[in-house]
């Protein structure tokens, strides 16, 4: 059952999982997401091939309210987005009309080539999202979102998909202790236990020029829910071992 209010997100090309071309996408989308609030499932990359596409698409929304899909809606025979996302949702391919006008109004007064009509296709019951921040609409079928895996488009269309979602804040705190993990995990563990709504996470670092070993960050919709968390693991941690608390 989908997640209200998280989202998913799903980068396809084979150039990426061969290292033809560097992902950039999902980087930028869970830094952007993280920055309106807005939890990430999952993101993972996949090859252009529809029966993954499928899989992927199908596991997203089980899991997600919202899915980010990044590549493969071009022209060309391996751009098989939109193919494999109608299949997941169960819909046919259909072509978008005012998908089809803006193309022929792009190219006039030639003739589009077969291939260049093949932008305006879509799953049905898709919508044509328009913005001024971008050069191309952004395709949504219900709570799927096929961006561009170019990315300087990808992040013009990315900002215009975000302006339809909600915003939520995210109160965090970070505790950086001159300590190792195992002399800390007792206490994060009882903390943990007891408020499991809130995220607790611990990320040790081994680099010499650090003033702390280990980062522990805590964080929640409600800043006050943080507070009693810092505060429950700061009884429970040697006050030696707790270099600053930001």
């Amino acid at each position: 059952m989908a997640t209200p209010g998280h989202a998913a997100a799903i980068v396809i090309g084979n150039e990426v999982l061969t290292a033809k071309v560097t992902d950039l996408n999902g980087a930028l989308l869970i830094k952007r997401l993280r920055a309106r609030g807005i939890h990430l499932q999952s993101c993972v990359m996949i090859r252009d091939e529809v029966d993954a596409i499928v899989d992927a698409v199908s596991r997203a929304r089980e899991s997600a309210q919202w899915v980010f899909t990044s590549g493969g809606i071009g022209p060309t025979h391996d751009d098989v987005t939109v193919r494999g996302v109608a299949l997941a949702m169960g819909r046919e391919v259909v072509r978008l009309p005012e998908m089809e006008k803006m193309i022929r109004a792009h190219l006039a007064p030639q003739e589009p080539k077969l291939a260049s009509l093949r932008l305006a296709d879509a799953p049905a019951g898709s919508r044509l999202i328009q913005s001024e921040l971008t050069r191309y609409p952004v395709l949504a079928c219900e709570n799927v979102f096929m961006l561009p895996g170019v990315p300087e488009l990808f992040r013009e269309q990315l900002e215009v998909v975000l302006r339809e979602l909600p915003t939520s804040t995210v109160a965090v705190k970070s505790m950086f202790l001159n300590a190792r993990e195992v002399d800390i995990a007792d206490a994060l563990d009882e903390v943990a236990l007891a408020r499991p709504h809130v995220a607790i996470g611990s990320y040790p670092t081994f680099d010499e020029k650090c003033d702390y070993r280990v980062k522990v960050t805590v964080e929640h919709g409600d800043a006050l829910e943080v507070a009693q968390a810092v505060a429950a693991l700061i009884t429970r941690i040697d006050s030696r071992w707790i270099v600053r608390i930001e």
